[in-house]
């Protein structure tokens, strides 16, 4: 008789860790910088269609790097969740923190007890009345759940473009300075730096000045005014 092979849980999560951040990392990075009247989000997206950030409910934005089937799932189920919670409670009932909750159960279901965890790492973010009200959440392709001081970068080089942002982000930025910030960081440094033309770029914002839906998608015509307005200055 064989003997059946083992792999011990600690390895089984490690090889499930390894497998779900490479795949995370061949993704191009998104970032989500809070600015003086909402929050930003910008990535490298050459697609018109197949949307990177997207609106979740009246005050909550989404972002995701990874695999595409797998986040749009997370992106339809989170609207689901919403407008659920929207129609038998009240709409401002529905928050980021109790959306980024259900998140993390699901994904931790997934990274547990499935063959194959989600390669993906998504954001969910809420813009308040003031820039002390903003929430800003990580979450990982293991349900772990990060609240966020303002800004994060996820896929790719994270880690090194997190240490950009870090030197070069303030609370009180406008619009265009943290669009041309979130820019320059996908474009790289030094011998890895590229030429990051609009038309492959996807951004949008959540703009605390509008009254309800404050989910914005900033159009490359839009996008181009904002960031020559900051070159200019």
């Amino acid at each position: 008789m064989t003997q059946p092979f083992y792999v011990s849980p600690e390895q089984l999560m490690k090889d499930r860790a390894d497998f779900a951040r490479k795949g995370i990392a061949r993704g191009r990075s998104v970032v989500v910088l809070g600015y003086d009247e909402g929050i930003a989000f910008l990535t490298e997206n050459s697609s018109g269609a197949l949307h990177k950030i997207s609106e979740i409910y009246d005050r909550i934005g989404f972002a995701a790097v990874g695999k595409y089937n797998e986040f749009e799932n997370l992106r339809v189920a989170g609207v689901r969740y919403a407008d659920l919670r929207g129609y038998a409670y009240d709409r401002a009932d529905v928050n980021a923190r109790a959306l980024a909750n259900a998140y993390a159960q699901t994904m931790g279901a997934v990274f547990t007890t499935e063959a194959k965890p989600l390669e993906t790492e998504i954001v969910v973010a809420q813009v308040g009345a003031g820039q002390k009200e903003d929430q800003i959440y990580r979450l990982s392709y293991d349900g772990s759940v990060t609240d966020e001081p303002g800004y994060v970068v996820m896929g790719g080089a994270a880690e090194e473009l997190t240490d950009r942002v870090r030197e070069a982000w303030q609370p009180a930025m406008t619009l265009p300075q943290a669009l041309t910030l979130a820019r320059d960081v996908l474009a790289g440094t030094g011998e890895n730096q590229r030429e990051l033309s609009v038309a492959n770029l996807e951004a949008a914002v959540l703009d605390r000045t509008r009254l309800r839906r404050t989910f914005r998608r900033l159009h490359r015509e839009h996008l181009t005014e904002l960031l020559q307005d900051e070159a200019a200055q």
